[in-house]
């Protein structure tokens, strides 16, 4: 089950990446820039996303964001300190 989840997100992030692209190219030229393209691009990510969703260990995901969390506040705590010496 990792296996696809990993799968899943990957193929998300190159959705996403190519609709960053595409935003980009569109602003440059000066187009409106939600067309109905990307808004259809965008529900189809969104629909591909949510059986993923559903398969994610939400517990787990998390307590790794709040000890990630906790971990950077120390972090710029101590840079806080380190420059304030």
């Amino acid at each position: 089950m990792p296996s696809i989840t990993a799968d899943l997100l990957a193929i998300l992030a190159l959705i996403g990446a190519a609709l960053t692209i595409e935003v980009v190219r569109l602003r440059r030229s000066g187009q409106v820039i939600f067309n109905g393209g990307i808004l259809l691009a965008l529900g189809l990510a969104i629909a591909c996303a949510i059986p993923l969703l559903s398969h994610l260990p939400w517990a787990e995901l998390a307590e790794e964001v709040s000890d990630q969390a906790v971990a950077a506040a120390q972090l710029l705590y101590a840079a806080y300190v380190i420059l304030t010496l």
